[in-house]
């Protein structure tokens, strides 16, 4: 009884780190997204400046669909 006082039990903590890895993951994987939703806004604006400024009389070759913005 004298050694279980001396020694604490050991615990099985295999499946707290893999808890703790799981929500890194989610963590992660939010940031990325939050990252693409900021970020997609800017990306449509740059677009759509780029859009308005190509010439929209501009014809295509036979045989080829005119670019649509």
């Amino acid at each position: 009884m004298a050694e279980g006082v001396r020694s604490p039990r050991r615990r099985d903590e295999g499946g707290v780190s893999a808890v703790e890895y799981g929500l890194m993951v989610v963590a992660v994987a939010a940031l990325i997204i939050g990252i693409v939703f900021l970020l997609s806004g800017a990306i449509d604006d740059d677009l759509s400046k780029t859009c308005d400024k190509v010439d929209p009389s501009a014809t295509a070759g036979p045989g080829q669909h005119p670019a649509t913005c």
